[in-house]
């Protein structure tokens, strides 16, 4: 791969969906890059005008090779929007892609891998796509293995797998075959957290190899120590391109603080949403006051609203808190509490209540989601919006919080000290 060009060039480029039209076909992964093997690779295409929804309009940047870049933004910002044409899932409206180089993609469960074919058929079906030879392949199938911990299932159908063990061998396929671009959206948030640390620590060793990496992800610390240069969408357009710190605190800046959100209005994650459509979420104090704030040992109250489409039996709901970093602070599961929800046809209004919160001052992120549990969330929203959590006098010693409110730690706990001995 040649030195003289960046690795992806991309230039004024749009994608419009017509509302309510009928849809585009779906192509795999696969599919894609049977018909385009070659790099670089261009896509043009302009269509007339059309009265729709603008998911990308007039976006242009460039990543050298080597580089790894983060792309942030709200849901709804045009993130997975702008991944799935650069890995020929779709094709834009307006403007031109250049990629120089193999494209390898983990975007979505479910997409790149044939259902019928067992998990090691897969693999070397991947691997012929980006133009490896078989032995190539024999010489990385241990390490895929390894990296997937999925050896006991190899030989076994991947549409029997669930959904942690497909991204386990997508990503270990899409890292291990030697791809000049690595593009990688959330997809990673399906695997358990160790796995999740492993890939971000691997995707690090791809960036050291000098292969690029472009990195979609709401886990702000992962960009942060991924990204030397990250891109911030809002609405389809790009805000900001730069510094990953400088465009992580530019986004942070702009997220919305409210005490209601209509979550008709706010993009969900890809979910399927066969049973249930979250559609409003409120936040209340101990006094049942509307507010975003919310002092240390203070009580949040929130009101999940949501519609069932279809019956849907022992159903999860959940309300989590983020830090703006991206990481998890504390999960609240219904299930936890003993509440399992058997839904029938209808609207419901379900509350929960976390009684003390001891989160340091600061800035938080609210989301929620309903599932089976130990199952792929049904409806799930990130970063729905913040809430502030201000200081407190909660132990009587007036302690300033505040200087750890940026320290990196996120949640107080009492301690109790004393004076064992003193010798002079």
């Amino acid at each position: 791969m040649s030195s003289n060009h960046p690795a992806i060039r991309v230039s004024h480029l749009s994608k419009q969906y017509k509302l309510g039209g009928p849809q585009e076909p779906y192509h795999t992964i696969r599919d894609a890059i049977v018909n385009s093997l070659k790099a670089p690779l261009k896509i043009f295409h302009t269509a007339p005008p059309m009265e729709g929804f603008w998911a990308l309009k007039d976006v242009s940047f460039e990543v050298e090779p080597g580089e790894v870049v983060g792309i942030i933004g709200r849901n709804g910002a045009g993130k997975s929007t702008l991944l799935k044409i650069l890995s020929r899932i779709t094709s834009p409206t307006e403007g031109t892609v250049e990629l120089h180089g193999r494209v390898g993609s983990l975007l979505e469960v479910g997409t790149g891998f044939h259902p019928e074919l067992t998990g090691r058929e897969n693999i070397y079906l991947s691997g012929s796509i980006l133009g490896m030879k078989r032995r190539e392949i024999d010489a990385k199938l241990d390490d895929i293995v390894k990296f997937s911990e999925i050896e006991r299932f190899l030989d076994t159908p991947v549409k029997r797998y669930s959904s942690g063990m497909y991204v386990r061998l997508a990503f270990a396929v899409a890292a291990h075959l030697e791809p000049e671009i690595l593009l990688v959206d959330e997809v990673l948030a399906v695997g358990d957290l160790a796995f999740q640390k492993k890939c971000l620590g691997k995707m690090g060793d791809i960036a050291q190899e000098g292969r690029t990496v472009v990195f979609v992800s709401h886990n702000l610390s992962a960009i942060a120590n991924l990204c030397s240069r990250s891109i911030l969408l809002n609405s389809g357009e790009i805000e900001c391109i730069g510094e990953t710190k400088k465009v992580v605190d530019i986004y942070i800046a702009h997220s919305e603080f409210a005490s209601s959100f209509d979550l008709r209005k706010i993009k969900h994650e890809d979910r399927p949403r066969k049973y249930v459509l979250l559609t409003q979420i409120s936040l209340f104090n101990e006094d049942m006051k509307p507010t975003y704030t919310f002092y240390m040992g203070g009580s949040i109250i929130a009101r999940i609203e949501l519609l069932c489409v279809q019956k849907m039996e022992n159903a999860e709901i959940g309300f989590k808190i983020t830090s703006t970093q991206g990481l998890n602070i504390h999960f609240f599961p219904s299930v936890w509490e003993g509440l399992e929800v058997n839904l029938v046809e209808g609207k419901y209004v379900i509350e929960v209540e976390i009684p003390r919160i001891y989160l340091y001052p600061g800035k938080y992120f609210i989301n929620c989601w309903v599932s089976k549990p130990q199952q792929y969330s049904d409806d799930l929203i990130l970063e729905i919006g913040l809430i502030e959590v201000l200081s407190n006098d909660i132990n009587g010693h007036s302690p300033y919080f505040e200087k750890y409110g940026n320290s990196g730690c996120e949640v107080y706990a009492p301690s109790k000290w004393k004076i064992i001995s003193h010798n002079p």
